[in-house]
């Protein structure tokens, strides 16, 4: 990847990192459903009455839509909700990575070197010693709930490689545009209009914010500069980025919230990073020191 790209993946692991902690804030204000939903309102709005659609057919955005926006954080917030720690959120959600280059390898046919493979094996191990250290505030279902999200962000990943060469912040845009209303008919018909109702009458500052951040940084920034990255380069490539988000994300909501940072979130924190540099920089060392790749 070029340095600048680099830079780029980078500035999306800071946001992304300390979304969760946002996340964490929105969640005590409203219903999941209710802010998964405002997110996407928000992120689509003012922006689709600036940006034309994107030359792609409607099943390809409204795949994108579903799978990258509306099944991915209505499970990640839901989740959550159920008591599944930021921190801990962070490091699961990354599976989405594995779940990526498995995809691209049985849909798009894509082959990631015996670098990448190693690379996400180390990373793996870091989540597999988290997994070994969860305890009876993890729940069994917020955690299922959350790994269902990271194969649902797989999922949207290949959705948006299968596109080609679009305008990023107008996929987003109207990605989040078609992902609003099933959100908010869901949210109506789970949580209730009373809970939305008493929801959004007492919103406070905090709760506005952390929608805020959802929808501009996180989503149009963030995910804008994503899409790109996983056009321009091998799905191998690209989303092992996200094994570092866990790292911000902890150290985040250890600072703001107070979650414990164990020696064994430090540990797992190494392996992500080392398991990443090997993924990125390990076929050119092997190829510049004449070891097999």
């Amino acid at each position: 990847m070029k340095p600048s790209d680099i830079c780029l993946a980078l500035l999306v692991v800071l946001i992304w990192g300390i979304n969760f902690v946002v996340i964490e804030l929105g969640l005590q204000g409203l219903p999941p459903i209710l802010f998964t939903a405002l997110r996407f309102l928000f992120a689509a709005l003012p922006l689709v009455f600036f940006l034309k659609r994107p030359s792609v057919s409607w099943r390809l955005l409204a795949g994108y839509a579903a799978f990258q926006f509306a099944i991915q954080f209505s499970l990640l917030f839901c989740g959550m909700k159920l008591g599944f720690p930021p921190g801990l959120t962070s490091l699961v959600i990354q599976l989405q990575a594995f779940f990526t280059i498995g995809l691209a390898v049985a849909v798009l046919g894509e082959r990631p070197l015996k670098m990448q493979v190693a690379g996400a094996a180390i990373a793996f191990s870091g989540m597999a010693l988290v997994a070994s250290q969860l305890d009876a505030g993890a729940t069994v279902l917020g955690f299922m709930l959350v790994i269902a999200a990271a194969f649902s962000w797989g999922i949207g990943n290949i959705f948006t490689k299968r596109m080609g060469k679009v305008d990023t912040l107008a996929l987003v845009a109207w990605g989040s545009l078609l992902a609003a209303p099933p959100l908010l008919a869901v949210s109506l018909l789970a949580e209730g209009p009373g809970a939305v109702t008493a929801a959004l009458s007492h919103l406070t500052w905090l709760s506005a914010g952390a929608v805020l951040f959802q929808a501009y940084p996180t989503t149009i920034l963030g995910f804008g500069i994503w899409s790109l990255l996983m056009r321009k380069y091998p799905a191998a490539t690209v989303a092992p980025f996200t094994l570092l988000v866990p790292v911000v994300a902890m150290f985040s909501a250890a600072l703001v919230l107070g979650e414990a940072l164990q020696w064994w979130k430090i540990l797992a924190g190494a392996l992500v990073i080392c398991g990443l540099a090997l993924n990125q920089f390990g076929a050119r060392f092997a190829a510049r020191f004449g070891f097999a790749k």
